[in-house]
């Protein structure tokens, strides 16, 4: 099953809950007198449109390369991550300022029962769709779906917000529902802003992680015929890694000989790490006496 077909079936399945989820909280508000619930039934019906935002983006970024994109669409899922975290960070803002207003105004209610078994139903939804959707994510490398399946959380960690908030209106503290307002939204600020980073990084052809380079570097040293390695260079492009290495050989082996080395090396690294989308492989031959045997020794 490929990437998008993936992202299909699981935004089918949150946009379908979401929807079913939001109309049954802004009428759990409605019913129960909660602006709060409310106000969270609409950021459940937001989830609808940024599922659909990133669904868009991974059908593009699996688009094959044409003549404008030679390298491919991959980056494209980046920009609608980094979108996606935008999102994120205005949502937080804007429940921090709401809440920031009630405090201010003292414009305090007491909800009805409804919408605290509303708060607890959404926490438990949403947290779910929250695991469902990162599985997913962490299954196709995909940015932009796991900044929608961290939205999913923010509106779990919303609903708790609520869930405080009206439980403690009901106890008769009614300033707590502002207060947990300010701390979900700080939470889901730093998500944005983390998101938001993860994203450019990936769009700034910043290199692979450590593990990654450290095992290009192990398969590539145990291939037969490699004495060295003299240069090394990825770049991630999207949820892609390319990949430049200068490869050392012996200087008095053929030109066919050193060719078949370097199709084992490229071979080997684009089958043992699915994330490489293409590898340059450059031959420098040896220009000392060096043996396979003392691979480390031999420089170019």
């Amino acid at each position: 099953m490929d990437s998008f077909k993936v992202a299909k079936k699981v935004s089918f399945v949150t946009i379908v809950i979401n929807i079913v989820l939001a109309i049954g909280k802004i009428l759990a508000g409605v019913v129960g007198k909660s602006s709060a619930m409310i106000a969270d039934g609409f950021h459940t019906l937001s989830d609808v449109a940024t599922t659909v935002i990133v669904l868009v983006g991974i059908k593009i970024a699996n688009k094959k390369a044409d003549e404008n994109h030679p390298y491919g669409h991959e980056k494209y899922e980046s920009i609608f991550a980094k979108l996606l975290s935008l999102f994120l960070l205005f949502t937080g803002l804007a429940i921090g300022y709401e809440s920031i207003k009630i405090l201010h105004a003292k414009t305090f209610v007491t909800p009805g029962k409804i919408a605290l078994y509303a708060a607890v139903a959404s926490i438990v939804v949403k947290e779910l769709m929250y695991r469902y959707t990162l599985v997913a994510a962490k299954k196709i490398k995909s940015t932009s779906m796991e900044a929608d399946a961290w939205h999913h959380r923010s509106d779990a960690l919303s609903s708790v917000g609520t869930f405080v908030g009206i439980l403690g209106a009901r106890l008769g503290f009614p300033a707590l529902d502002p207060i947990a307002g300010l701390i979900v939204a700080a939470l889901i600020v730093k998500v944005g802003v983390d998101l938001y980073l993860r994203a450019v990084k990936e769009l700034v052809d910043e290199s692979a992680d450590g593990e990654t380079i450290e095992k290009i570097e192990h398969l590539t040293r145990e291939t037969d015929g490699v004495l060295n390695i003299s240069t090394l260079k990825t770049r991630v492009f999207g949820n892609k890694i390319y990949v430049d290495i200068d490869i050392v050989v012996d200087a008095n082996i053929t030109v066919e000989q050193g060719h078949d080395i370097a199709e084992k090396v490229h071979d080997k690294l684009e089958d043992e790490i699915k994330e490489i989308k293409h590898c340059m492989i450059h031959i420098e031959p040896c220009k000392e006496d060096c043996s396979e045997n003392d691979r480390k020794t031999c420089k170019k």
